[in-house]
């Protein structure tokens, strides 16, 4: 037990700088932008002051933290005029996950975050900088586990079932990822930023040089550019799900992950409010799923901002062994779902049609040239209408229900009774008419819980899963 007060590692200077330089970026940038031309020299000699002065701050604020197990408690001590004291009781403690990133293995360093189950937008407590001993110790006694070990890997004993990712797979995970999108729109929003900072000569002269070249050459330079981005979408998945290796720990699943930040999460079993299967309109054809699981509690710095993925892709028919290894009670796959009626089917393809119908009547009196573009999203959105209807269903095993639903990505869902914290049905006069009804179900996961939605449902299953629900016979 350490009974004396301990100061993190010495690197945590340069991370206290780092962060507070973030948390400024936006007010340097401006100042920049204001004092560039006749102040400039004003704007280097006040950066210059505040620079210094942050790095002062950023020494005294690692001189002022320390932190301690003292009385099954992990007490805190920080702040540099005001002194604040923390006090975590080790029975409180959910979860303890070291991430240690390219700075932090350069100094052989670890993160070590300390969640309970009300730890809110930040963890409990963060120590930005230990030797990697040190946290491993600290997990250790926070854990009440008295074997020291000299390396994560080593407490990963051979009859403890674990699964890794292979290269072939990540590589797989990061072509079929669908990230590209996401690259584009944050391409877009970094280039509407910059714009104002182009000359405006530079950029008339190279909207004229496209305009002047070839409706072939702008083709290939369009591939051209698809490619790279598709290429840093793979790169971006591997870097982020390098070396995956998921384990199951007694109570407790320990997964590896990361290329640049090796981040090694902890999950107590007890803290999982479901358990899912994602199939996206890429993968499902090819067989592939994402397994990913609800967990209650957590934080927005752990590193897994919506649904923590228990493994990034795996074939569809090796999802049950899976779960059978890991978590077994969510094993068992029903071989049949409760479908939707017929007589919903026309909801679906209206409700995903829709919006397209009022795009088409604004092409058509705006731009009739153009109007063959809505019409290839008009006959994509009824196929997603379709898919949507079709991938619909539930099933009810003892006290376990499985939803399966479709936005984009066909979803399962398996969710336990005392998981379950809300049930809602609702009914519009048209539903109504035909017999219909729409379910809703919470739980308890990430910051603000977890919704799910089946549209369109037979009213009486929908009434079958409320007494289910509520006990009543």
């Amino acid at each position: 037990m350490m009974s004396n007060g301990e100061r993190l590692h010495p690197a945590a200077i340069l991370f206290n700088f780092i962060k507070v330089i973030k948390e400024a970026l936006f007010a340097i940038i401006l100042g920049f932008i204001t004092f560039r031309d006749e102040s400039f020299f004003y704007f280097i000699l006040i950066s210059s002051v505040l620079v210094i002065l942050l790095i002062i701050y950023s020494v005294a604020s690692w001189y002022r933290y320390t932190y301690r197990i003292e009385a099954d408690e992990l007490r805190v001590e920080y702040g540099i005029f005001i002194r604040k004291k923390r006090f975590i009781s080790i029975n409180r403690i959910q979860s303890i996950d070291l991430t240690a990133g390219v700075i932090h293995r350069i100094f052989n360093l670890v993160k070590v975050k300390i969640e309970t189950a009300g730890s809110g937008m930040s963890s409990e407590a963060s120590l930005t900088a230990v030797k990697l001993a040190e946290g491993e110790r600290l997990r250790n006694e926070l854990k009440k586990e008295r074997t020291p070990l000299n390396d994560v890997e080593e407490q990963l004993v051979d009859e403890e079932p674990s699964y890794k990712i292979s290269f072939k797979r990540l590589f797989l995970a990061g072509s079929t990822s669908g990230s590209i999108g996401i690259i584009l729109a944050l391409f877009a929003f970094v280039f509407s930023e910059l714009e104002q900072f182009i000359p405006n000569r530079f950029y008339d002269n190279t909207v004229e040089w496209i305009i002047g070249l070839s409706l072939f050459f702008i083709i290939g330079l369009s591939i051209v550019v698809l490619i790279l981005l598709w290429l840093f979408g793979i790169a971006g998945t591997m870097i982020k799900y390098g070396n995956f290796t998921i384990t199951r720990n007694k109570d407790e699943l320990f997964i590896t992950r990361g290329l640049l930040e090796k981040k090694q999460l902890t999950i107590p079993l007890r803290r999982i409010q479901a358990v899912g299967i994602q199939e996206s309109l890429i993968r499902q054809p090819l067989g592939y799923v994402t397994v990913f699981a609800e967990v209650a509690g957590g934080s927005m710095d752990k590193g897994e901002e919506f649904s923590t993925v228990l493994f990034p892709i795996m074939k569809a028919d090796e999802v049950e062994d899976f779960l059978q290894e890991l978590l077994p009670d969510y094993a068992k796959q029903p071989e049949e779902l409760n479908p939707l009626p017929k007589r919903a089917l026309k909801f679906y393809l209206l409700r995903a049609t829709l919006p397209i119908t009022l795009m088409f009547a604004a092409v058509l009196y705006f731009l009739p040239p153009f109007i063959w573009i809505p019409i290839v999203f008009f006959i994509g959105a009824l196929f997603l209408g379709f898919l949507r209807f079709k991938d619909a269903g539930y099933d009810v095993e003892g006290k376990r229900l499985l939803l399966s639903y479709r936005t984009v990505s066909k979803m399962t869902m398996i969710i336990y009774h005392k998981r379950i914290q809300a049930f809602e049905k609702k009914q519009h006069k048209i539903q109504k008419a035909q017999e219909l009804a729409t379910m809703k179900l919470s739980i308890i996961a990430g910051l603000g819980g977890k919704h799910y939605t089946v549209k369109d449902m037979e009213e009486r299953d929908v009434d079958l899963l409320s007494d289910w629900y509520s006990y009543r016979k």
